[in-house]
């Protein structure tokens, strides 16, 4: 349409030109041509920002996945208890170096936060939480991998008891908080607008 229009103009211009007249397009053909341009940038620009924000959404998923894998491969290695967060970090650094891994707070794509609740003798190892932020969308997302029946006393299980599915329960659950002030595997959000959790992958994405 745009490459039409422009089009029509040269015609106009250099017929302009053979029969002497001076060669120029006229106000109204310019305000046009820029209001063609206005409506397309305000398709296009809407777009390329849903489109980047989902790829690092995506981005910090598949970081996530990646760390769980290389978590899940030191609990067997450690007779099938997890470590304690500073030395699963120790080792995730070094069977991952791709990726950095932290206690605190995740605060970068390739920044991983993780946590290792310390809870009764029963279940003390037998969780881990891993969490990353999405580059410029704030997103935070999780990966919780449960062994066992996890103690919903304590934070963050506590808070994990109330989502559908319960994700203190065994098993491996993924999860979201939306435009999150901070991103940490040991502050697992409440149940609110935005937050969820789910058994089977990752939600979609917010």
């Amino acid at each position: 349409m745009l490459a039409s229009a422009i089009q029509r103009l040269n015609d106009r211009r250099h017929a302009a030109g053979d029969i002497g007249e001076d060669a120029g397009f006229t106000l109204i053909e310019l305000m046009v041509v820029l209001l063609i341009l206005a409506i397309l940038l305000a398709i296009a620009i809407p777009t390329f920002l849903g489109v980047t924000k989902s790829a690092n959404d995506r981005a910090v998923q598949s970081n996530l996945n990646t760390a769980l894998v290389n978590a899940k491969a030191q609990y067997q290695n450690n007779s099938q208890v997890y470590p304690t967060s500073a030395n699963l970090v120790t080792a995730l650094t070094t069977a991952e170096p791709s990726l950095t891994f932290t206690t605190g707070a995740s605060t970068s794509q390739s920044q991983i936060s993780v946590f290792v609740p310390s809870l009764t003798a029963g279940t003390a190892g037998q969780g881990v939480i891993l969490a990353g932020v999405s580059k410029n969308g704030g997103n935070c997302w999780y990966v919780v991998d449960n062994t066992a029946q996890m103690t919903i006393t304590d934070v963050p299980y506590v808070n994990l008891h109330g989502y559908t599915p319960d994700a203190s329960a065994p098993g491996t659950f993924y999860g979201v908080q939306k435009a999150a002030a901070s991103c940490t595997a040991g502050t697992i959000p409440a149940t609110g607008a935005g937050n969820s959790f789910q058994g089977n992958g990752f939600p979609p994405t917010p």
